[in-house]
């Protein structure tokens, strides 16, 4: 269940120290002047909403407080499992730490969400559907010293794949390999860079520690991140329409993300009754805090190219064609 933290002291005047641990979903609420004498409340907090503007990454400004939390506790109702396991996650991962550690973590949570009742749910609600197949899901091409990789399913607006994965794997292959290639940058074809795991193909793994054991061991979130290492901001993706859920997991482990200003961002796995699951826990946080990253997932909410540079989530922001 979600606890609400008025800064003010009107609501819980009780001490710091009442926020055990593991303390659930916490979500502060206060006025600039409340977050300013309430830093360790903030840091405690699952987050912090306000209506006035903030720098704070622990703190999201929002139009209506009390909407902003009404909505909240809906969520949190309808999908208390993985809403407390995404806390969890996000308290336990260190952003600065190897990457290895927090996408372990990270999956291991995903699957005990996928044996969970919201998840059977979601599947129930869904009802059997087909896969579609696609030729090339990924296209990679040289360009001097240059790869360019792009997801290739326009149709599904580049709905991440078994296939798509294995075929990405390949191409950062080349680049972890080949010490020729000085430079990466990873788009998609079509309307969208990548709009997430592809709901057709979500339930279709026999078991959950399967699944685990698929994407732990078969990682692009591993190989991006072991790319970047090497190539920095020269590990580049270019981004546009819709980068949610995977696709912005994945995008955050470039060392640049340049987004077209029709971008939107999201990370809506919470709908599923599951947490984010392609190393975006790590990714994200990395970028924008475990704060903003948990408002993310809780809320469901979508922010524009502008407030993701604002945020740092992106690096820079680029006309459209």
């Amino acid at each position: 269940m979600l606890r609400v933290v008025d800064l003010s002291g009107a609501l819980d005047p009780g001490p710091d120290a009442d926020l055990a641990t593991p303390p659930g979903v916490v979500v502060a609420v206060g006025s600039a002047a409340d977050i300013a004498r309430a830093q360790s409340r903030l840091d405690a907090a699952t987050f912090t909403l306000s209506g006035e503007p903030s720098t704070d990454r622990r703190v999201v400004t929002v139009e209506s407080v009390p909407d902003a939390v009404a909505e909240l506790k809906q969520r949190c109702e309808r999908w208390p499992h993985a809403s407390a396991v995404c806390d969890d996650v996000l308290r336990t991962v260190r952003p600065d730490g190897p990457a290895l550690a927090g996408v372990l973590t990270e999956s291991l949570a995903y699957s005990t969400l996928q044996a969970g009742p919201e998840f059977a749910r979601w599947l129930d609600e869904r009802g059997p559907v087909r896969m579609p197949e696609f030729a090339d899901p990924v296209r990679s091409q040289r360009d001097g010293d240059i790869l360019r990789i792009r997801f290739n399913r326009p149709q599904r607006h580049n709905a991440f794949s078994t296939d798509a994965r294995a075929a990405l794997l390949e191409a950062l292959a080349v680049a972890q390999l080949d010490p020729s290639v000085t430079g990466i940058v990873l788009s998609g074809n079509g309307p969208s860079f990548c709009s997430g795991g592809d709901l057709a193909e979500f339930g279709t793994f026999a078991d959950p520690a399967s699944a685990h054991l698929a994407r732990t061991r078969h990682s692009p979130a591993l190989a991006l991140d072991a790319v970047t290492a090497r190539l920095g901001r020269s590990c580049r993706a270019e981004v546009h329409g819709r980068v949610m859920g995977s696709g912005l997991e994945m995008a955050a482990f470039c060392g640049w993300i340049e987004a077209q200003d029709d971008s939107v961002f999201g990370l809506p796995e919470l709908s599923l009754g599951l947490i984010p699951g392609a190393g975006g826990t790590v990714s994200v946080t990395r970028r924008i805090g475990r704060w903003r990253s948990a408002y993310l997932v809780l809320s469901g909410r979508t922010v524009d190219a502008a407030t993701a540079l604002a945020w740092g989530l992106i690096d820079a922001i680029y006309a459209g064609a």
